[in-house]
C-alpha cells in the first residue's frame, strides 16, 4: 500500500487529505471517507487504510482545510452548528474530494462511494443529496437532518445509514424524518439500528469525550455495521455491477 498527501481546494479552503492506494493494479474503485467534526485523524485514517487493504483507493478527506484538526467539542460544534445550515458549503467541501478522487488514474471513475462517521456521514449523505455520480452513500452514527428534505429526489446513490438505537443525538423522530424522506425522494435506502449502542460507536477512542452515555465504543455494532458497508459495496461497486 501507498499513501500521499492529495491537496486540492473546495468551498474556498485549501485541503489537504490523505490517498491510499492498494497494491492492486488497473483501475480500482474509489471511497471517500470523511471524518467526524473534529477534522482528520486517525480514526478516519485508519478506515481509509482498511479499505485500501481491501483493494479501494481511499481518500481520508480534510474537513476544516490544511488537515487541521479540533481538539475540544465546544470549538468544533461552535463551527459546525452553523454549517450545518449551509448545505452548499458541506456538498461543495465534500464534492471536491470527490473530483480530487475522481481525477487519479488509479481510479474508475465511474465506481465511487462515499462513508463518513458522525459529521462526516452527514457529508456524505449530502453529498449524495445534491445529486453526485456516486455508487454509494455510507453514514455510520451519522445526522440525518437535513434543511433540504426535497433533494433527495436528486439521489442517484444507494443510501445505507447505521445508527445506534440509543443515540441521543440521533432522535427517533430524527429517524422518522429521514424515512419519510427518503421515502418521498424514491431513494433506495436502508438503516440499521443497533440496540444499547449510542454515538460514535465506530470510534475505539471515544471513550476519551468522558461522556458515555452519550459516545461510546461498541465492538459488535461497529464490526456489524462494516460488514454491512462491505455487502453493499460488493453489490454496487463490483467490477460487474
Amino acid at each position: 500500500m501507498q499513501s500521499i498527501t492529495l491537496e486540492y481546494a473546495a468551498d474556498g479552503l485549501p485541503m489537504k487529505s490523505d490517498l491510499y492506494l492498494p497494491d492492486a493494479a488497473g483501475k480500482r474503485p474509489g471511497v471517500l471517507v470523511f471524518p467526524e467534526a473534529f477534522g482528520i485523524g486517525e480514526h478516519v485514517r485508519t478506515r481509509a487504510r482498511r479499505l485500501a487493504e481491501q483493494g479501494y483507493v481511499a481518500l481520508a478527506c480534510d474537513l476544516h482545510g490544511n488537515a487541521h484538526r479540533y481538539d475540544r467539542i465546544e470549538e468544533v460544534m461552535g463551527l459546525i452548528g452553523p454549517l450545518r445550515g449551509e448545505v452548499a458549503r458541506i456538498r461543495a467541501r465534500a464534492a471536491g474530494g470527490l473530483e480530487a478522487l475522481r481525477a487519479r488514474p488509479e481510479v474508475d471513475p465511474a465506481r465511487i462511494a462515499a462513508i463518513g462517521f458522525c459529521f462526516g456521514g452527514t457529508m456524505s449523505l449530502e453529498l449524495a443529496r445534491g445529486g453526485a455520480d456516486i455508487r454509494a452513500a455510507v453514514g455510520f452514527h451519522s445526522g440525518l437532518a437535513t434543511v433540504a428534505p426535497d433533494d433527495a429526489k436528486h439521489i442517484r446513490a444507494r443510501v445505507l445509514v447505521c445508527i445506534g438505537a440509543d443515540d441521543p443525538a440521533i432522535s427517533a423522530e430524527e429517524r422518522l424524518a429521514f424515512e419519510q424522506e427518503m421515502r418521498a425522494g424514491g431513494a433506495n435506502w436502508q438503516m440499521h439500528l443497533y440496540g444499547g449502542v449510542v454515538h460514535s460507536f465506530t470510534n475505539e477512542k471515544a471513550a476519551a469525550l468522558g461522556q458515555p452515555g452519550f459516545a461510546r465504543y461498541d465492538a459488535d455494532a461497529d464490526a456489524r455495521s462494516w460488514r454491512a458497508m462491505r455487502e453493499l459495496f460488493a453489490e454496487v461497486l463490483d467490477p460487474r455491477a
